[in-house]
């Protein structure tokens, strides 16, 4: 299971630490402690959380923009096939959709948690494994 410290969490989100240990604080996403006493969230709450954030959960009701072509986020849902696949990230407040062979998606290791990167040229999206 994958699991991030709150600032890569807030990272993943789009917001600061600082608002991602206030969200902790107030029990809007489950933390739980290493053996270090670092604070983690779980990678499925991560992504669920951050499925609810995009869809007007956010504290403030801002919305986020990149101009960019990467967008680093949380992988939210893998959709297996016989021959392909669909893989779904949330990146702060925006949701990537690749479609790609299945055999892709196990060569990378793609499942919901995990961090992944999609990169957008044109009309296609790509995954790459962080």
């Amino acid at each position: 299971m994958h699991s991030y410290t709150i600032g890569q969490a807030a990272r993943l989100l789009g917001v600061s630490s600082d608002t991602a240990r206030r969200w902790a604080d107030a029990g809007r996403v489950a933390t739980h402690r290493d053996e270090s006493g670092r604070r983690l969230v779980d990678g499925r709450d991560l992504a669920a959380f951050s499925v609810e954030l995009a869809q007007g959960g956010g504290e403030d009701g801002v919305s986020y923009t990149s101009a960019r072509n990467a967008f680093p986020g949380i992988v939210t849902a893998v959709k297996l096939g016989d021959v392909a696949a669909q893989v779904e990230i949330q990146a702060g407040p925006h949701r990537l959709v690749s479609l790609l062979t299945r055999e892709a998606v196990e060569e990378l290791g793609l499942e919901v948690g995990m961090q992944a990167t999609a990169r957008v040229k044109s009309t296609n999206v790509h995954i790459d494994r962080v």
